[in-house]
């Protein structure tokens, strides 16, 4: 397992907005380890021993002034794949789910404004890491305080992790940490009705997979959704969605997330 990559990105103009002007309507904030910050088309080049992202955008995951990142250095840019390359910098990052998730949105609600998205993930961490007083628990809170400056409104947090978690102890405590986490999310935001939509893992590296996938299943909180990323297909390692999975993984958690805020008949 390497340490570093130096990974460029060729990225191209879109129209000709200026970054200044450049707001969200709608923000939403993606936080968890490497299946959230994406690794779909990311392949072990065998001759140069580096892992490296095939650069295959997907439809699903086109760029439009309509879908915002935060950036590195806290400004609005277009979004595009690889969404998390400043962030989760260590790692050589892919296809997402934040994209196609975005995109799907817009697909089914054109009226929705325009969406900004908060890249936070990072690879290969556990839900202790996260928190309240970490590091990665505070880049959250500064990132997301950042991103509501712009006038836009925070509608949701978006979750996947655990994989990492799947160790007899961790998984033991896994649910604890994982509901404490949401509900100091929610204090800290002053938001203790923020939407939550959480992936179910299906892959992990550990024994306790199981432990890990009935937290997640079982938590207990408003506001809450969950899908379940059982069927997915993975990258050569067997622990990393590929793009197409990426991809449905990114619209499972588009619906999850217009479920919650959808009026419910009776």
């Amino acid at each position: 397992m390497f340490l570093f990559v130096i990974f460029f990105v060729l990225v191209t103009h879109i129209g000709s907005i200026m970054p200044g002007e450049l707001k969200p309507d709608n923000i939403f904030l993606l936080a968890g380890q490497s299946n959230m910050a994406g690794r779909g088309g990311v392949y072990n080049d065998t001759v140069a021993n580096l892992l490296k992202w095939d650069g295959l955008v997907p439809p699903q995951c086109t760029p439009t002034p309509k879908i915002l990142t935060l950036s590195l250095n806290k400004t609005w840019e277009i979004a595009r794949e690889p969404l998390h390359k400043e962030i989760d910098n260590l790692k050589t990052c892919g296809v997402g789910p934040g994209m196609p998730f975005s995109n799907q949105i817009l697909a089914e609600r054109p009226d929705f404004g325009v969406i900004g998205l908060v890249p936070c993930a990072i690879g290969g961490t556990k839900i202790e890491q996260w928190q309240k007083g970490t590091i990665l628990y505070n880049q959250l809170m500064d990132r997301a305080r950042a991103a509501s400056q712009s006038g836009g409104r925070i509608c949701a947090l978006l979750w996947y992790q655990g994989e990492s978690d799947c160790g007899e102890q961790d998984a033991t405590l896994y649910k604890g940490r994982l509901e404490k986490f949401f509900n100091d999310v929610r204090e800290d935001l002053n938001s203790p009705y923020l939407p939550i939509n959480l992936v179910v893992i299906s892959s992990g590296e550990g024994e306790f997979l199981t432990s890990v996938r009935d937290a997640q299943l079982n938590i207990n909180l408003s506001n809450f959704n969950s899908v379940d990323s059982v069927g997915s297909t993975f990258i050569a390692d067997h622990l990393h969605l590929d793009t197409r999975s990426a991809v449905r993984i990114g619209q499972k958690l588009a619906d999850s997330f217009l479920y919650i805020i959808s009026p419910r008949s009776n």
